[in-house]
């Protein structure tokens, strides 16, 4: 480990405190930018983190810079700002993106930050918040072997599972498959609980007969323990988020010349309930959505299957 490199993040929010915090304890010194939300900023700074106010700022101090953000646009403000990335980045400067992109977008900067001589990372996410805090996420990375051997040490701090998928946004274009799986999952959940409310089943029965089978797995558990058992935070990852994810699963489809009708069903299902005012919901909630559109009150039926 290069305890020398010195370590920007950008998006400090659910998953990225976490994230921050690994670094920090990894022996990194860490500069972050504030945003509205004082709370992990504080926490961080309280820590020994150094706060900026501008990306521009950050690109001047550091060797690697995290983001953790919500979308590819505001990655792209991010690093083509007045006040951005590329306005302050040194010769050498990598960035590793664990944002869930698009991978156009992620190509297109990749080549303009070659131009500056400054290298990209994707290493988009796979887990939730608790496994952020505990420095346990799986990480999927995009990147020249060179970049990789320099950020892999860093990545470590916050990251139980890494795997290098191969160059720059072959990260990108893998979450983005996991995440079409499951959200398909989520949708087909949503219906065969539908289906079988009004078929006479309870419920339980779907959960308790589907979880020791082979259709059983860690997605499959989080999921119903929100949407049957109860627990608003056992899966927390926003409709919304859901929704942007799925539309970029469309962009990668259209730019490889793929069919992609499943996704199309699943995207019209979270795109619905985004549009209906539940994007800040979590995933599984997403059943008593599909519930009500099939004139079946999901919350009721649970109540009525634990009598």
């Amino acid at each position: 480990m290069n305890e020398n490199l010195r370590v920007g993040f950008i998006g400090v929010g659910l998953m990225g405190h976490g994230m921050a915090k690994n670094i920090l304890q990894g022996g990194y010194p860490l500069v972050i930018k504030g945003n509205r939300n004082r709370t992990p900023v504080d926490s961080l700074v309280g820590m020994g983190a150094t706060e900026v106010k501008t990306a521009r700022e950050m690109a001047e101090q550091c060797d690697v810079i995290h983001l953790c953000l919500s979308n590819s646009p505001q990655v792209e403000a991010i690093v083509r700002g007045p006040d951005g990335i590329l306005a302050g980045a040194r010769d050498g400067l990598i960035v590793v993106d664990t944002t869930t992109a698009d991978p156009t977008s992620t190509m297109a900067l990749a080549e303009e930050m070659a131009a500056q001589g400054v290298h990209m990372v994707d290493a988009p996410l796979g887990r939730t918040p608790k496994e952020a805090e505990a420095g346990t996420l799986d990480a999927m990375v995009g990147a020249s072997d060179e970049a990789f051997a320099t950020v892999r040490p860093i990545i470590e701090c916050w990251s139980g599972s890494i795997n290098h998928i191969g160059p720059v946004g072959s990260g990108h274009k893998m979450k983005l498959i996991m995440n079409f799986m499951s959200m398909s999952y989520a949708s087909i959940y949503s219906e065969a609980l539908s289906l079988a409310v009004k078929s006479g089943l309870t419920p339980q029965t779907v959960r308790d007969v589907m979880a020791p089978s082979r259709m059983g797995c860690g997605f499959f558990d989080t999921f119903f323990a929100c949407a049957v058992g109860g627990d608003p935070n056992a899966h927390k990852f926003a409709i919304a988020n859901a929704a942007k994810d799925v539309r970029y699963v469309a962009n990668m489809a259209l730019a490889a010349g793929v069919m992609n009708p499943m996704g199309a069903a699943v995207r019209n299902y979270f795109d619905q309930a985004e549009a209906v005012g539940k994007g800040q919901d979590y995933v599984p909630t997403i059943a008593n959505h599909i519930a009500g559109l099939n004139g079946v009150d999901l919350p009721e039926a649970v109540k009525k299957g634990e009598s």
